[in-house]
């Protein structure tokens, strides 16, 4: 009785641990399921001059040229300039009190945020003459795209802003979250192909961002970027920063603050 006893304890015992091991399995097939976001690889195609005095803020690719906007008190500009050659066509320095920022262009107009001033600085598209001052309403300004409709702008937080380009006025915001919660540090912007493309402060992530959930669908490490074209390794200042996209070509340019090259690289598009 006594070895038939502990017999069935053994196999009562043997069962349930299956029984954990297996829901414990589940647990664990679940919570990968949830930490997976889809990886975007990318590849070096192309590289082109870039300005080690440019500490970058904006970047866009439009009829052939790169417009750029950078950063820091005193040094801040809004430029215009040939990709093949680093040629610069166009330039408008700042006051010395604004910190530039994120910028986009959109019809004739280029549309430029300030760090910390809560401003967004119009101007013409052709003469780089300052239009109009938009007061901002968050209390910093980051990255900036738009659509062909809206006006889109981060400002550090989790946060992406959707606005009217005439009257400046806030549509909708998004929060952007991937599998693991909210995102922040959400920098440089661009929108290619019905996504928005963004670049993470401090890291040499890119992620993809469902501009109508705020879903991450996609993250693109480029940790490897500047080893590849035999570049040495960055200072903590030179981060990456920058997207711009040759729409008609389809063609994804990226840089970073600092960096002697931009470059032309294939991710998804």
């Amino acid at each position: 009785m006594i070895r038939f006893t502990t017999l069935l304890c053994i196999l009562l015992a043997t069962l349930v641990s299956c029984g954990n091991d297996e829901q414990k399995t589940q647990r664990e097939t679940v919570v990968e399921e949830q930490k997976m976001t889809k990886i975007i690889p990318f590849k070096l195609v192309n590289q082109y001059p870039h300005s080690t005095e440019a500490f970058t803020e904006g970047l866009e690719y439009v009829d052939g040229h790169i417009y750029e906007s950078t950063g820091q008190y005193g040094t801040s500009y809004l430029a215009k300039y040939e990709l093949e050659t680093g040629k610069l066509l166009k330039k408008h320095e700042l006051e010395d009190d604004y910190f530039g920022e994120g910028m986009t262009v959109m019809g004739d107009r280029i549309y430029m945020l300030t760090y910390k001033a809560k401003k967004c600085f119009v101007f013409d598209k052709n003469t780089f003459n300052l239009i109009k001052t938009y007061p901002l309403e968050t209390k910093e300004g980051w990255g900036f795209t738009n659509d062909g409709t809206h006006l889109i702008y981060s400002d550090g937080t989790t946060y992406i802003y959707f606005l009217d380009p005439t009257t400046f006025k806030r549509i909708r915001k998004i929060e952007v979250r991937d599998s693991y919660g909210p995102v922040i540090n959400i920098n440089e912007l661009e929108y290619i192909n019905g996504y928005i493309y963004a670049n993470r402060y401090t890291t040499n992530l890119i992620i993809k961002i469902d501009p109508k959930t705020g879903e991450v669908v996609g993250q693109a490490n480029l940790n490897s970027l500047r080893r590849q074209a035999g570049l040495p390794p960055t200072e903590y200042e030179d981060v990456m920063n920058g997207i711009a996209y040759d729409k008609e070509n389809n063609r994804i340019f990226v840089t970073g603050k600092f960096w002697p090259k931009i470059f032309e690289i294939k991710l998804d598009n």
